[in-house]
């Protein structure tokens, strides 16, 4: 193992399986017991997601006249308010995180009001919901699921809640490059695409789009995590090690998990075309297996 790692590997000839080390998080301010972290965190998520979807609307696009007189982009919360059809002061509370979860019926019209996606909509719902404490990354994977990784001959890896990369294979390190060669820390996805030089060669010119989407896709699991140190603790790293990722992240952009098409440029320098999968194994909810295909 490489003395500048803080990961441990064991390897077969096309799987790698990385021993994730525990790190202890920062101090990020956050209040002890008997508060409920979870339920303070899901507040002040909601007030930000409700925020940055109100300043994301133009008038024109809910049918309102634009004025001559608007100091700023977007809704105004009284408009946002109105269009709900709930109390100015009401709106203004939730979105200051000071007041409990709406009702169905009120989210349904700030959804409407807000013109928001199905992904969108379904995070309003997750961010009202009620969590569990939030849990510690999963660090290993069945081993029926690290020989689908190994006897898959086209890149593949297995992440946990985090992104946390647990495994992946020599095909995936041929494209990738070693996600686990980034100095003093676990491997992590996120990471990777954000700070490591390599993802920017890689994806080429499509790097920026692809790492917003990326930031737009973890986005749904932080939420879905709130009040989680390990959680808490990435996003302080990333904050303070990407000026990329503090914008992208101020955005709110929720995106799903799907399908698609990458161009990809490989360790050798060949620009290979790929089609993607992800999916959660049944018997390891916890874990997303990512899949890539060769596209002639």
């Amino acid at each position: 193992m490489a003395a500048r790692m803080v990961i441990s590997f064991s390897q077969s000839a096309s799987v790698r399986e990385a021993a994730l080390v525990t790190r202890a998080a920062p101090n990020l301010g956050l209040p002890t017991p008997p508060f409920d972290i979870s339920a303070m965190s899901r507040r002040r998520e909601l007030g930000l997601f409700l925020r940055s979807r109100r300043e994301g609307l133009t008038p024109e696009a809910v049918g309102l006249a634009t004025g001559l007189r608007r100091r700023a982009l977007g809704l105004r919360r009284e408009e946002v308010a109105e269009l709900a059809g709930i109390s100015v002061d009401w709106y203004t509370r939730l979105e200051q995180g000071r007041v409990g979860s709406p009702s169905t019926h009120t989210l349904d019209a700030l959804a409407r009001a807000l013109h928001l996606a199905p992904a969108e909509y379904a995070h309003l719902q997750l961010l009202i919901q009620p969590h569990s404490a939030p849990a510690v990354p999963a660090q290993r994977i069945p081993a029926a699921l690290a020989r689908v990784v190994e006897q898959w001959q086209y890149p593949s890896y297995v992440v946990n809640e985090r992104w946390d990369l647990l495994a992946w294979n020599d095909a995936a390190a041929a494209v990738f490059g070693d996600f686990g060669g980034q100095p003093g820390e676990c491997a992590n996805l996120l990471r990777y695409m954000l700070l490591d030089e390599t993802a920017q060669q890689v994806f080429g010119d499509t790097w920026a789009e692809e790492a917003q989407r990326m930031v737009g896709k973890f986005r749904r699991l932080y939420d879905q995590h709130a009040g989680s140190k390990a959680f808490d603790a990435l996003i302080g790293d990333l904050n303070d090690a990407s000026a990329c990722f503090v914008t992208w992240w101020q955005r709110h952009d929720i995106i799903s998990q799907g399908t698609g098409r990458k161009h990809l440029r490989d360790q050798s320098g060949i620009l290979r075309a790929f089609e993607y999968l992800s999916m959660h194994p049944a018997d390891a909810p916890q874990l997303r297996l990512a899949l890539y295909m060769p596209v002639a």
